[in-house]
């Protein structure tokens, strides 16, 4: 669902800035684009401290005993919803899941008006997906100053916890980041989770990224991102150490992008042969959910050399990670 009210885009300056307190230390998670080195290692080393070995208890904290955390989901979402589900509740939180399609903001109640009702009911850190650009941010600028904004996936501009999930499963299996080679494979013109990983792997030092697809699935002067573009398999997946696959965002396409899904996939589907033009030990990862035969086969994504399912687990450690950052040392005015 798309925000029905106007607001100015104009005071979302710098939102690297916004999500900053004082001190550097991070108040609202609403982009990867800005961060230091230092604070992403910070929130992977984090994260791993949470994960455990499958099979066993997973790891659970206090850190957000007494807090309560908000999922607001305005755009469907069943993975990333219970993923930051599960993380709140691992942490001791009390969590909220808003019922959107019988929510106020259905019946005409401003994003704002939701917001401080919620606020005062004393929600500390509110999870927000969104179709529109800029609805993380510009709730940031307007909530009170012991609480958080934690951005769980805004139209197709932006996706923090899924870069850094990406970039943790990356480092489990490739610890440097200054010698990787990365190709993203599918539409990029829609996908949050490619701007997201691009920022990411820029700031981690990554000297060689792609962006694969066909040119109507490529943004105009998609360069100035600080990647490679390439319309070809063969060129783009030659000896690189990762792939990600993207899904086919068909509900966010207008007209038609491509000229049918069985050509997308015999040309940009990832198949065993067109990956073994990567490096022998590559990792193929997807943020899901999968479209299997449309982006890439079966005998692939269930394949060695797949760790979709490590993304997965690492989603639910990187969340409790941020939440746990987020809110360290913060503490709620006296009443």
């Amino acid at each position: 669902m798309a925000v029905t009210e106007l607001f100015d885009r104009s005071t979302v300056s710098d939102e690297s800035e916004l999500q900053l307190c004082r001190g550097g230390r991070l108040r609202h998670l609403l982009t990867l684009r800005g961060l230091s080195r230092e604070q992403l290692t910070d929130l992977m080393d984090r994260a791993e401290s949470f994960l455990s070995p499958t099979g066993q208890r997973v790891i659970r904290s206090r850190a957000l005993e007494g807090r309560t955390v908000a999922n607001l989901f305005f755009e469907p979402s069943t993975r990333t919803r219970a993923s930051f589900d599960l993380a709140a509740k691992r942490l001791a939180a009390d969590v909220l899941n808003l019922d959107v399609n019988t929510s106020s903001r259905k019946k005409g109640e401003s994003i704002l008006d939701m917001i401080y009702t919620l606020q005062a009911m004393q929600v500390d850190v509110f999870v927000i997906r969104d179709a529109s650009a800029g609805v993380p941010a510009y709730i940031a600028r307007n909530v009170n100053d012991y609480v958080s904004i934690l951005n769980a996936g805004e139209a197709d501009v932006a996706h923090p916890t899924q870069g850094l999930l990406d970039l943790l499963t990356i480092r489990q299996h490739k610890a440097d980041f200054e010698n990787l080679s990365v190709a993203i494979v599918g539409d990029i013109l829609h996908s949050r989770v490619a701007r997201s990983l691009i920022h990411a792997l820029n700031i981690l030092g990554a000297p060689d990224v792609r962006v694969v697809a066909p040119r109507t699935l490529l943004p105009t002067e998609v360069e100035r991102l600080g990647v490679r573009p390439c319309t070809d398999m063969r060129e783009g997946l030659k000896d690189v150490d990762v792939v990600m696959m993207l899904r086919l965002q068909r509900e966010r396409m207008q007209g038609s992008l491509i000229a049918s899904e069985q050509e997308y996939f015999n040309l940009f589907g990832l198949t065993r042969d067109k990956l073994a033009y990567a490096k022998p030990d590559v990792l193929v990862m997807h943020p899901g959910p999968i479209n299997r035969g449309l982006e890439i086969a079966s005998d692939v994504a269930d394949g060695e050399h797949s760790v979709i399912l490590s993304q997965v687990t690492n989603g639910i450690a990187v969340r409790m990670s941020v939440m746990a950052i987020l809110m360290g040392g913060r503490q709620r005015p006296d009443r």
